[in-house]
């Protein structure tokens, strides 16, 4: 059984469908993305399946649960945590503040538990725990997107969405928060991830779904979608 199940999934803004039936799936310990162009309605996907904007028609399974219409707050403490696009930092917050923003709803089993989850948090990202007291407003793009990761973590979710994780990072930030991503992978933890940088995105993840205009129009292995010809030309640049 898939931790993650979707299917027929509809998603509307008004009169306006942004997503025509998509189905797709995520089984447990897995990295898969989420591929698609601008308006392909990647952000939309990972908003319903956060609880963030509902369904006009379909199903979510998570573990075995229909969550089609559960509370976004409730799907937190079920395991589903999201990095937003954007980052979301708080920024009049320090870094401390905000990665502790991260288990507001989730309550540690005692202090040594929130203690382990911070250390792993600071084991992946150095830099937040030399700046633990800096504000979040003041890092740069690339620290803030750590500050987001980190912070996610900090609810130790069984599904992590990432959204756009990449966007707007000097190639040199985008190499060590895609490593960083595969730790986390490796680590155990299942991620759904969606992503322009497709070149990084399917070279690391065990499966991808396209997404072109709200529907899905291709799957398959990443490494197996990095090498295929109409793939490499519509999001590689490479005819």
């Amino acid at each position: 059984m898939p931790l993650l199940e979707i299917k027929d999934m509809t998603v509307g803004y008004g009169r306006i469908e942004a997503l025509h039936g998509i189905s797709l799936s995520v089984e447990s310990g897995e990295l898969v993305t989420l591929i698609g162009a601008n308006g392909a309605g990647k952000t939309t996907t990972m908003r319903a399946i956060s609880g963030v904007r509902p369904l006009t028609r379909g199903s979510i399974m998570f573990d075995g649960q229909d969550i089609t219409r559960m509370k976004a707050h409730l799907r937190v403490l079920a395991g589903i945590v999201q990095a937003p696009e954007g980052r979301g930092v708080f920024p009049g917050m320090t870094v401390q503040e905000n990665l502790d923003m991260g288990h507001y709803a989730r309550k540690f089993a005692n202090k040594a538990e929130y203690q382990a989850t911070l250390d792993h948090v600071f084991e992946l990202f150095p830099r937040l725990k030399e700046r633990r007291a800096q504000m979040g407003g003041t890092m740069s793009g690339g620290e803030q997107q750590m500050v987001a990761i980190g912070r996610a973590l900090m609810a130790r979710p069984r599904l992590l969405l990432l959204d756009e994780p990449s966007m707007g990072l000097a190639p040199m930030i985008i190499q060590q928060i895609f490593r960083i991503v595969s730790e986390i992978n490796a680590t155990g933890t299942t991620i759904l991830l969606v992503e322009q940088n497709a070149q990084q995105a399917l070279s690391r993840s065990d499966r991808a779904y396209i997404l072109e205009t709200g529907e899905v129009v291709k799957s398959g292995p990443g490494p197996e979608l990095l090498a295929d010809p109409a793939i490499k030309e519509a999001y590689l640049g490479v005819a």
